[in-house]
């Protein structure tokens, strides 16, 4: 959503969270990798909950890119169970929490029982709005693009648009984000300093913070201090103060 204002000192509305540090989090503590991430899927509980007393109504994050695939296939197939067993267990506790959820991604590469308890999930919760949650999984922001560009391209070759319609504005339309705000804050924990092709065209006026904390580690008062540093920024969106 465009700005063209500077921003007063509030709290983020909509905060984006890359996961990192899951595979180091486990090998600190001599155990596998997949041990870190099911203690990082436990985290996402903890921070989705905060979100309310934060100010916080739309959370995003980045569960599984489309780079991951490169991952060894244990690790990828114990992701994949991962995903099914976390949907599974918490839909019942998202819907009571009043947690909309929503996928982000292309779901063609992932397998059939997968994208029918994200569909599920989706429809169960689609009248909650407390907190709206969004799932990257299998999602990269370049393939986004890309994806779009083809929709919109279609649409033109059916003659339902003609490239004088094609804008910044249309082509957000065809974004897998199109019902969501732009994000006010990209959080990434474990150290790394890169976006690593997360939300590229919705994060162009995000402010960033890169924390050392491992995922597992990071917690709902953590959070809350990360977006206090938020709250003393200002966010000029291109202009310049008199």
């Amino acid at each position: 959503m465009a700005k063209d204002a500077v921003t007063e000192h509030t709290g983020p509305g909509h905060v984006a969270i890359i996961m990192d540090g899951n595979g180091r989090w486990a090998q600190q503590r001599g155990r596998p990798r997949l041990f870190g991430h099911h203690a990082g899927a436990k985290r996402v509980r903890e921070i989705v909950n905060a979100c309310p007393d934060l100010g916080v109504s739309h959370l995003t994050i980045f569960a599984f890119s489309t780079e991951n695939w490169k991952r060894t296939q244990s690790e990828v197939a114990g992701l994949m169970r991962l995903f099914r067993r976390y949907i599974e267990r918490e839909a019942r506790d998202l819907l009571k929490e009043g947690v909309r959820v929503r996928f982000i991604g292309d779901r063609m590469k992932l397998d059939d029982k997968l994208v029918s308890l994200m569909d599920n999930l989706e429809m169960l919760t689609s009248h909650n709005d407390r907190v709206h949650l969004t799932i990257a999984l299998n999602y990269g922001g370049r393939d986004e693009v890309t994806r779009a560009a083809k929709k919109m391209a279609f649409e033109i070759e059916q003659g339902r648009l003609t490239h004088k319609d094609v804008d910044a504005e249309t082509l957000g339309r065809f974004l897998d984000t199109q019902f969501l705000p732009d994000p006010d804050l990209v959080i990434r924990t474990s150290g790394e300093a890169r976006i690593s092709n997360f939300l590229l065209w919705q994060s162009a006026y995000a402010e960033y913070e890169f924390i050392d904390t491992l995922w597992p580690d990071f917690t709902a008062e953590e959070f809350g201090q990360v977006l206090g540093n938020y709250g003393n920024r200002e966010r000029r969106f291109g202009a310049v103060l008199a």
